[in-house]
């Protein structure tokens, strides 16, 4: 960070250095974008030392003053405030720029439950599922497409361990490839064969 001076009064050079210290911690903040600059400006008034700091962050310009009889305080009061300033347009920054997750239902994998899993469904998943299960009735003759989400997907899976997974009359399985760490769905043909389609 790039520190520019001005003003009437100064600091000495042992507290220029404890200053400097201080606002180190808040150039790890600024500094992630590329190199930034902060105006100092130090002022005396009859018994109190004023500083005022002015940094750009993200196109917005933050200040933070502070005022005390010792001049490394009134620094230091104005570096607080200013953090405070960061952090905030910091968090106000990363809520505005996230986008909402769709409010759509996301269909489960076409995975197989373990005897250990069926259980443990709660009655809201059934009741989703018996809601899926009539509107699939209703949807029109071309049928509905469903997006599996991966991170609901289970541990990887080889092709041989997928193909154990279809032996309860399921015609086909969606899973993470243990290979290839890749989405890959195992389908039953007619003949008893089996047709891999790997993404």
């Amino acid at each position: 960070m790039t520190i520019t001076y001005t003003g009437q009064a100064a600091l000495a050079a042992p507290q220029k250095k404890k200053f400097e210290e201080k606002l180190k911690k808040i150039a790890k903040l600024l500094d992630r974008g590329g190199e930034k600059s902060a105006r100092v400006i130090l002022t005396t008034e009859r018994h109190l030392h004023h500083a005022e700091i002015t940094v750009q962050y993200y196109d917005r310009p933050l200040v933070g003053i502070g005022s005390n009889s010792d001049p490394l305080q009134a620094g230091v009061l104005a570096i607080e405030k200013l953090e405070k300033q960061v952090l905030k347009v910091g968090e106000k920054r990363r809520d505005t720029s996230r986008r909402p997750v769709a409010k759509t239902k996301r269909a489960e994998p076409a995975m197989t439950d373990t005897p250990a899993e069926v259980p443990a469904k709660s009655a809201a998943k059934k009741s989703d599922a018996k809601k899926a299960a009539a509107a699939a009735k209703a949807a029109p003759a071309g049928g509905r497409v469903f997006k599996l989400n991966p991170k609901t997907l289970r541990k990887p899976m080889t092709v041989d361990e997928a193909m154990l997974e279809l032996t309860d009359g399921k015609s086909h399985i969606a899973y993470r490839d243990a290979d290839s760490d890749r989405v890959s769905v195992l389908v039953r043909r007619a003949d008893g064969h089996f047709d891999l389609i790997e993404g």
